[in-house]
């Protein structure tokens, strides 16, 4: 069975620095996320990491926001630099990426979410 804790949300002033840790148990990393939703709206993805290393990022966070992998922890990572307030939202992380018929895509297993909280 595969579970996926996240941690390390929190409230920072903005430029602040948070990182979010998600540990995975019986998946191994193959592609897994990171995404955020605010109250009142859609989902959005932040970052995504491939078995290969790769990561993609949205625009909104490209270049203040790394994902990483510690796979001896199997445990992905969201550092976050320079937060602002339009960061603030509730973070999950998302693994078993699957594609589909229509080319749209989703995750099959998501943890519980840590709130991120930026003030200005």
């Amino acid at each position: 069975q595969v579970q996926l804790a996240e941690s390390g949300g929190g409230s920072v002033q903005a430029g602040g620095s948070l990182k979010l840790s998600c540990a995975a148990s019986g998946y191994t990393l193959r592609t897994m996320g990171w995404f955020r939703q605010h109250p009142g709206k859609e989902r959005e993805e932040v970052a995504t990491m491939r078995s290969a290393g790769s990561a993609t990022y949205a625009d909104s966070v490209n270049g203040r926001f790394t994902i990483s992998h510690d796979s001896a922890k199997n445990t992905l990572f969201l550092q976050m630099n320079s937060l602002q307030p339009e960061d603030t939202a509730m973070y999950y992380c998302a693994a078993d990426r699957f594609f589909r018929t229509d080319g749209s895509y989703d995750y099959n297993y998501w943890g519980q979410g840590t709130q991120v909280t930026v003030s200005s």
